[in-house]
């Protein structure tokens, strides 16, 4: 094992030692409640970017998968009188619903390119919500109200936090699995040239398909959660515009396509955003300055935090090093070019 890679173990196993250790040391419920939901997005931001990020394909309906979790659970919890611990059973439920919703969407919407993908989810998103006004299971405007817990107050949190946790890991394991296999490399292929990609024999509808149902049924599983811990979803919540812009922030803000960056934007961007909430009364002035945010790591690092840090660390040390006196190394190969070479090895 190299220096940097057991560096990076280290600090990985040190950074879940902390996760865990987080609700233990900050018994603060109003401490904890930023930390329920950080996991949270950690898990919904790594999920959205296993598919965006790898294929390229920048999904602006996430909420729906979110939103249709998050009510499953709650329809299902309410007619079948689940309550107590009982209710985190319902969760793989909303992974279902999300994963069973992806696939007619993705048939339709994955069969054009990214630019009119884009307005697809848009439309898909509103559909999805003027359904949730609309029918009668849902409860219209006012929404499904969740079981109640009786559980100790001052240490409510921890099970959501715990079990959000799980989720973010699971997640974030997902992402680093994908983008190490030759399903991940099909991705990236098809994000740098989805032609030339199906040229080389990849079947690309398949493999966005397949990446889109399993980004979708994570969202799901972590919408119903969500739900269970704000206690009760609404269309203008469940299913909210800006929570797909908060996702697609997160992943730029960190590091688009990267396993690690969608982690940092999401640690960033969501406490973040729960603070500025309660300190500023303006109700909009946090998404007036999360928009500014996007503004400038758009312009200035449109990379993301962690590759732009990268290379600021790799300039810092070679400084003052000699310049080599060899030819320059040539690029390292695209995701395409790695797929040809899979395709042309001998078996």
């Amino acid at each position: 094992m190299t220096r940097a890679r057991a560096l990076q173990v280290a600090g990985v196993v040190a950074a879940l030692a902390a996760a865990v250790a987080f609700p233990q040391v900050f018994t603060n419920p109003a401490v904890t409640n930023y930390g329920v939901f950080a996991m949270i997005f950690v898990a919904v931001a790594s999920a959205w970017n296993t598919f965006s990020g790898f294929s390229g394909y920048i999904s602006l309906g996430h909420a729906v998968f979110f939103g249709s979790g998050a009510y499953a659970v709650g329809v299902a919890a309410r007619d079948w009188h689940v309550g107590g611990a009982g209710v985190f059973g319902l969760m793989p439920l909303g992974a279902a619903v999300g994963a069973l919703i992806a696939v007619p969407f993705g048939l339709v919407a994955l069969r054009v390119r990214r630019h009119t993908f884009i307005v697809i989810t848009i439309a898909m998103f509103f559909i999805f919500q003027l359904m949730a006004y609309n029918f009668s299971f849902t409860g219209g405007s006012s929404g499904l109200d969740a079981p109640f817990l009786s559980w100790n107050l001052q240490t409510f949190n921890n099970p959501f936090y715990y079990t959000a946790l799980a989720c973010a890991v699971a997640a974030t394991a997902v992402a680093w699995l994908i983008r190490r296999s030759r399903f991940g490399l099909q991705l990236r292929a098809i994000r740098d040239d989805e032609d030339r990609a199906r040229g080389l024999g990849v079947h690309a509808m398949r493999v966005k398909l397949a990446a889109f149902v399993l980004s979708a049924a994570i969202t799901g599983l972590v919408g119903g959660l969500w739900f269970y811990y704000i206690a009760q979803v609404e269309p203008s919540t469940g299913f909210d515009p800006l929570f797909d812009l908060f996702v697609v922030l997160m992943a730029f803000l960190g590091g688009l396509g990267t396993v690690s960056g969608p982690v940092l934007g999401a640690l960033i961007i969501e406490p973040g955003q729960l603070y500025l909430t309660t300190v500023f009364t303006n109700a909009y002035l946090s998404e007036i300055l999360l928009g500014a945010l996007f503004l400038v790591v758009v312009l200035f690092m449109p990379r993301g935090v962690i590759p732009t840090g990268a290379e600021w660390i790799t300039k810092l040390r070679t400084r003052g090093r000699p310049a080599a006196t060899s030819m320059p190394q040539a690029p390292g190969p695209t995701a395409v070019q790695e797929a040809q070479a899979t395709q042309e090895a001998p078996r």
